[in-house]
């Protein structure tokens, strides 16, 4: 009798463990199917990118991005909500318009940082003027501020000496012209760090300096070492505008206040101050079937500068979990575990939406299966690193073995790898000591070319690359959810810091801003 049992449990095992594999088998084949075969990416990436545009925390637009996607996780089927985490300074960015009027007429390339003061109406008329070119000391500088600055558009940026990124003169340069080139620009930024040093002022304390010596505006430029691409982050000033020119029209401007030619700009910039406004996450819900009190997060930042439209920085990870989420909801209705979708706010100004999610939710935090955040560009996964998880390979490794090879193939993975203690999302979710993990994709020239630049814009997705990500995240995460295992969070003895000679420690746990932008 005690034989026949185990032989009958050893037959149900089978039995459950086959009809498991070929659950598997099929979901796996319909999310590849439904994930290059019948995306929605593009349409999602239209709606946000190019009708919504850019979601500069605290802006009309933000809002409209957590509502529109409240929207599209009701017509799928999936219960969403806007939830508050904080107030930030409401601001609106109107048109930007900036002229060279003298000595001859040319419409320049350039646009006002975000949260700059607007102009009169019938914008500003000034000569432009630059830094001292030898700064003494800081009383110096003081009497020049006093005497020289009034009414005038001062250039606060180091001028590039070449407009070409390292790549293309490294391609087309002699070896000695490209050696000549980096010393002297080595030699230039040195003397211009150095420089500005003696003023008392660095290059963010200097603007308001120099607003309060009656400046009539700031001129910046922000080079991101790529063709045409330039950063485009927050003004610093109160009362005055702050703009930033390309390199090309920066440059050309700095020549002519160089050699005396008293250049004369007209600039017009239109802004709406709009209060103390709230911030929101958007949460979307897949209710876990068998336990539901443990969780699967699909992470991403829903907030951008706005320089371009915010295309890869993150509108491409957030339609990848929104689109997750769509192909989960169609093929995997019923988790085992519920999967949180979360779309966070204001990371861009230090992670505030997701710290604030962790602060705001321990119970939540306490029973979470695995965080998937998607941050860093366009391309395809290529990059896990395990964040000083002990056993995160046990799991991580176990998952990706499930996975077509024409999607793992392409990742490298570091096991137990070390904690982030910034940079995107996940961050939050590591410190709380939770397996939270960066889905990495390649660089598609992101850094210099879309990170906060703009040109963060619809044409640089590479879909392809996002929908390998989606069929990616989408079969991880049913992993996850049907593992009977739950995740350890034994973490790893971390090394020591070679510069201190102390022992490095796990990142520490941060509450979110709250009040943003209100000093």
């Amino acid at each position: 009798m005690k034989k026949k049992s185990s032989l009958l449990l050893i037959f149900l095992v089978f039995a459950s463990t086959f009809i498991f594999a070929q659950e598997k088998e099929a979901f796996i084949e319909n999310v590849m199917k439904e994930a290059f075969e019948n995306s929605q990416l593009e349409q999602l990436a239209h709606e946000l990118l190019d009708e919504i545009g850019p979601r500069l925390v605290g802006s009309p637009q933000m809002k409209k991005a957590n509502d529109w996607a409240v929207v599209k996780f009701s017509e799928w089927g999936i219960p969403a909500s806007n939830q508050q985490y904080g107030e930030w300074r409401g601001w609106e960015r109107g048109v930007s318009h900036i002229d060279l009027l003298e000595p001859r007429v040319k419409s320049l390339e350039g646009m006002q940082l975000a949260w700059s003061p607007a102009t009169p109406k019938n914008g500003t008329v000034a000569e432009v003027i630059l830094l001292p070119k030898i700064i003494q000391d800081s009383i110096s500088f003081s009497t020049w501020m006093a005497t020289q600055v009034k009414g005038k558009f001062i250039l606060v940026s180091m001028p590039q000496m070449t407009g070409r990124p390292d790549y293309n003169w490294e391609e087309f340069a002699t070896p000695e012209s490209l050696k000549k080139m980096k010393e002297a620009r080595t030699e230039q930024s040195t003397t211009w760090n150095n420089n500005l040093r003696n003023s008392g002022y660095t290059s963010r304390t200097i603007d308001a300096a120099l607003e309060k010596a009656g400046a009539a505006g700031i001129i910046q430029s922000y080079w991101s070492k790529g063709f045409g691409a330039n950063k485009i982050f927050g003004a610093r000033t109160k009362k005055i505008p702050t703009v930033d020119l390309s390199l090309e029209d920066y440059g050309m401007v700095y020549r002519l206040a160089e050699n005396g030619k008293k250049p004369k700009i007209s600039i017009t910039t239109v802004s709406k101050e709009l209060g103390i406004v709230p911030t929101f996450n958007t949460i979307a819900r897949i209710e876990g079937s068998e336990k539901p009190e443990e969780y699967i997060i699909l992470s991403a930042h829903f907030d951008s500068w706005d320089g371009g439209s915010g295309a890869t920085d993150n509108g491409t990870g957030s339609i990848t979990m929104m689109e997750v989420a769509r192909v989960l909801k169609k093929y995997y209705p019923n988790p085992k575990r519920t999967i949180l979708i979360g779309l966070w706010g204001s990371e861009e100004q230090g992670l505030n939406g997701s710290r604030s999610f962790v602060s705001d939710n321990p119970s939540i935090v306490e029973n979470i299966q695995v965080v998937f955040n998607q941050d860093n560009g366009t391309g395809r996964v290529s990059t896990i690193n395990g964040q000083g998880f002990l056993h995160s390979y046990n799991y991580i490794g176990k998952w990706l073995q499930d996975v077509p090879q024409e999607i793992s193939k392409h990742i490298e993975t570091t096991f137990p790898g070390t904690p982030s203690g910034g940079g995107s999302d996940h961050s939050s979710f590591v410190a709380m000591g939770v397996p939270a993990f960066s889905m990495s994709s390649l660089s598609w020239s992101y850094w210099n070319y879309t990170w906060h630049t703009n040109r963060d814009t619809y044409d640089k997705i590479v879909f392809d690359d996002v929908k390998n990500n989606v069929a990616l995240i989408a079969i991880m995460t049913y992993l996850a959810s049907e593992d009977a295992e739950k995740t350890a969070r034994d973490k790893i003895l971390l090394p020591i810091n070679k510069r201190s000679g102390e022992q490095m420690e796990w990142p520490k746990p941060r509450d979110g801003n709250r009040k943003g932008g209100l000093d």
